[in-house]
């Protein structure tokens, strides 16, 4: 036995402490080095390369990406998505006209000038947007190879109200609001926008997911209304019903089955958050249940259904109608 404990590293105490092996010389070494960071924060990464070339188009542009606009009155709420391209002569012409927000547009350099580009510089000047000439390569390298016909318009991300901010607006009349539940087509959303600032609503609220944004397409298709009209974004529509309902608020909400009729709806004089729902699917289980009344357009019965932005300035306007009597 003697001779067992003349081996190298024997133990011959009973003493508690660091001994031979890994675990008490080089304890340090086994500390965990904490959680993993995010993709868009790991060096070499895709995502970090991806951010940071957005955030160099957002400094090349004059301000920061996802800021805010000018004219929005500071709407709080976070940016959906990232910024928007719009590619193509008449594209850009037709978005400048129509007040698109801009932060640069980007002219191709040597290329062919035209009645269209000329006076897509003229707008973009006149609004205050960056003019930059860029070569034909970064124009393509920008649009992932579309027809951009040297001519690229960056729109930064809306920035959406929050629900909450549509109670609070000092705004003449008994309040209204418009919620879409699944309304998918960004050019539906742009005319529901349109009808809202047509027939005195206050705001439109929309979910943050599986819903259209505001991007170019609705802005153009609101034909400037998206200027005057504030867009918010809830996180969950369900539990933003229940806040306006909490708040005073009567929600109803549209379809074919109805229980109610829009011309005898009794509660037009009330405030109300008039919620429509998608072609295909309707009103959403959840939604249909936190509704108040379920009200329905009389048609024709060779007429299944009604576009959602038709049906929307329909009861908007009915709703005019009734409260100015």
């Amino acid at each position: 036995m003697a001779g067992n404990q003349r081996r190298r590293a024997a133990r011959t105490t009973n003493k508690k402490g660091a001994v031979v092996g890994s675990g008490g010389q080089r304890r340090k070494q086994l500390k965990g080095k904490g959680p993993t960071p995010r993709a868009a924060d790991r060096v070499g990464h895709p995502a970090a390369r991806r951010a940071g070339r957005s955030d160099a188009a957002g400094e090349k542009a004059g301000g920061r990406p996802g800021g805010s606009r000018g004219g929005q009155g500071g709407r709080r709420g976070g940016a959906k998505g990232s910024t928007e391209l719009v590619a193509g002569r008449n594209s850009v012409l037709e978005a400048l006209r129509t007040g698109v927000p801009g932060t640069a547009l980007h002219v191709g350099s040597r290329m062919e000038s035209d009645d269209r580009v000329r006076e897509s510089i003229t707008l973009a000047t006149e609004a205050g947007i960056a003019v930059m000439e860029s070569p034909r390569g970064e124009l393509d390298r920008m649009t992932d190879g579309a027809v951009h016909q040297g001519l690229v318009l960056a729109v930064p991300p809306y920035d959406y109200a929050h629900p909450e901010d549509l109670m609070s607006q000092q705004l003449p009349g008994v309040p209204l609001v418009v919620a879409l539940d699944g309304i998918t087509d960004p050019r539906n959303l742009g005319a529901i926008v349109r009808s809202a600032g047509a027939f005195g609503a206050h705001g439109v609220v929309v979910p943050a997911r599986r819903s259209a944004g505001l991007t170019a397409a609705a802005w153009k298709t609101s034909a400037g209304a998206a200027a005057r009209v504030p867009v918010a974004q809830a996180t969950n529509l369900t539990r933003a019903l229940e806040a306006y309902r909490k708040a005073g608020f009567f929600v109803i909400g549209l379809d074919a089955d109805g229980d109610v009729q829009l011309p005898g709806l009794e509660l037009a004089d009330q405030p109300l958050v008039v919620v429509v729902g998608s072609e295909g699917k309707g009103l959403s289980r959840l939604v249909r249940e936190t509704c108040d009344q379920i009200v329905s357009i009389p048609m024709a019965a060779v007429t299944e259904s009604l576009n959602a932005g038709i049906a929307t300035a329909v009861t908007l306007y009915e709703i005019a109608r009734a409260r100015t009597r």
